[in-house]
């Protein structure tokens, strides 16, 4: 199959260069082109971290929560199964016992059974507990009817949330989300798990006000969680954000974290002290993850819970089976979704949103099934599964830049009030439930959606490079120089460059990975290269290719040397 061709664009910088003089001149190039110019943007210390107090209601929540526990009220916290509700439970569990609440509990739904957030069937499950105040976690800014239900059953609710909301705002007791209405929190970019650590740190700073606690109490060594569910949410890292994410990995890499993150680098093959951003997006995450997508999310809170490494290890080896088992599900459905989408190209062009499904695929991995296919085709991208419900399909969304797919969904069910049962989500990523009868006319309607927001000319695939660097800048410090220089993730992306390199040795590696020898144009020099999942390619040896890639350094057995990671590969 032909996959689409990329435009490469150079990115130009953003802002004066008011940088210091001693900054390598490649890595200054990176920061302007990311509107990076000002010195005080790179500093990553604590001292810049925004304040709590802009956070509109976090200091009711503070009061709330300290009274919950001067009474000795039986709190329960309602998380999300992905990763940042799995961090962020466990960071309200860790923080909520050490800052003296002694009736604690969590439920975090089953996304195969409940689906998601504080729903009125999640109450019914809270309630045989008898919990006095429901804290959410990751969740419940659409949570209506769930609200409601708990007020029914004389129980209080405390939201947390970072969602973007509906048109309604639901009636809890408080309410704390950056992206409510009012709130002038600078960053609107926090995750679940950002959230709960600033609404525990209100909680610190009114019980040190009571004189209920000392002053020796921190709660710095949460920052661990906070780095880890930050960058497996995909959220943007803004300057507070990657002070969040700084600090986290700065306590894991000096070993201060707790036994789930070490047992989980261990599994996953990282090395901890040189641990990054990049690691916990692509090997922890996932991992953490596995056990949401395919069983039970406690199982992740659990090993992020662990007192000691045994319990940890024992978590983090029924996580790591769990991602085994959820690579071999995803690849059978990505090839059954690559061959739909090849139908389209055998008779026409593709549509302006692709929508698949299968009915033998699994709920809990379609999202990684469209954020593929979106990767691969640069189009918008449903995946549907059959839910646990009878008639009822889950989809999965991502989007490309251009189209905020929650306020496409949005328009749609405006326009279509019958074909969508519920929905919520992110600019980029968005989650939904439709009836299995309505599939047809829903992908129909969503294409006349699409292509009503997106304008022609997102369709063509862009990458965006920082350009070509000098021979002399393949090198171990360079790469390691640019790994320090982050933490990369979203809209601070890694690094990345082009240029024409001649393949001197190609093959396939994993079944499905391409590994090369090349050496750039003009230049003797010869560089280790993989690229992911491109085994089809057609790249031959003493060929040319145009590439895409990200400085890498491969370790192995002890050994580490010079990589790129190929992005895109053009022969």
């Amino acid at each position: 199959m032909t996959l689409p061709r990329k435009r490469i664009k150079v990115l130009q910088p953003r802002v004066q260069d008011e940088l210091a003089d001693g900054i390598h001149p490649l890595l200054k190039r990176i920061y302007l082109n990311r509107g990076i110019g000002n010195p005080t943007q790179l500093e990553l210390g604590m001292n810049r971290l925004l304040s709590f107090h802009t956070l509109k209601g976090v200091d009711l929540a503070a009061s709330m929560l300290a009274d919950a526990i001067r009474d000795d009220l039986h709190i329960m916290i309602v998380g999300d199964f992905d990763a940042d509700g799995a961090t962020s439970t466990a960071l309200a569990m860790s923080a909520l016992s050490r800052l003296g609440a002694t009736k604690l509990s969590y439920i975090v739904p089953d996304r195969f059974k409940f689906g998601y957030g504080l729903t009125p069937e999640i109450v019914d499950l809270a309630k045989v507990e008898n919990p006095d105040l429901i804290v959410t976690v990751d969740n419940g800014i659409s949570s209506i009817a769930g609200i409601e239900s708990a007020h029914a059953a004389g129980i209080k609710v405390l939201v947390t949330d970072h969602h973007l909301p509906g048109k309604v705002i639901p009636n809890a007791d408080v309410l704390v989300n950056p992206n409510q209405p009012g709130c002038d929190f600078p960053s609107k970019n926090l995750a679940g798990v950002g959230v709960i650590f600033y609404v525990m740190a209100a909680l610190r700073a009114e019980l040190r006000k009571r004189a209920v606690i000392s002053d020796d109490i921190v709660l710095s060594d949460l920052l661990d969680l906070v780095a880890l569910g930050t960058v497996a949410d995909l959220v943007p890292l803004d300057q507070n954000n990657r002070i969040l994410v700084h600090q986290g990995l700065r306590r894991i890499q000096h070993g201060h974290c707790r036994p789930g993150i070490v047992a989980l680098a261990n599994v996953a093959g990282r090395e901890l002290s040189r641990l990054s951003a990049t690691d916990l997006g692509y090997f922890i995450g996932p991992r953490l993850n596995a056990a949401g997508r395919l069983e039970d999310m406690s199982i992740g809170i659990e090993c992020l819970l662990a007192q000691t490494s045994d319990v940890a290890n024992v978590k983090a080896r029924l996580l790591h089976d769990l991602n085994a088992q959820r690579r071999d599900i995803q690849d059978q459905m990505q090839e059954d979704a690559t061959a739909l989408v090849s139908n389209f190209l055998k008779f026409e062009a593709l549509p302006i949103a692709l929508c698949v499904y299968d009915e033998n695929w699994h709920e809990g991995v379609v999202g990684l099934v469209a954020s593929r296919l979106k990767e691969r085709f640069h189009r918008p991208t449903i995946a549907f599964a059959p839910s646990g419900e009878s008639g009822v399909l889950k989809g999965s969304a991502r989007s490309i830049p251009g189209l905020h797919i929650r306020d496409a969904l949005d328009l749609l069910a405006a326009r279509h009030p019958d074909l969508l049962s519920k929905f919520g989500g992110h600019a980029m990523a968005a989650g939904l439930s439709i009836e299995a009868d309505n599939l047809d006319a829903f992908i129909r309607s969503f294409n006349e959606t699409v292509s009503h927001l997106l304008e022609e000319d997102t369709l063509e695939a862009v990458i965006e490079s920082d350009g070509e660097i000098a021979p002399d800048d393949y090198s171990m410090n360079m790469a390691e120089m640019i790994e320090q220089g982050g933490p990369w993730g979203q809209q601070f992306q890694q690094p990345l460059f082009h240029g024409r390199f001649l393949v001197k040795e190609r093959r396939v590696v994993g079944e499905k990975h391409l590994k090369l020898k090349l050496s750039p144009l003009g230049n003797s020099m010869i560089i280790d290269a993989i690229a992911f999942n491109a085994a089809e390619m057609p790249v031959h040896q003493n060929g040319e290719v145009l590439a895409a890639y990200r400085l890498d350094i491969n370790q192995y057995i002890g050994r580490r040397n010079l990589q790129l990671i190929i992005d895109y590969l053009e022969a």
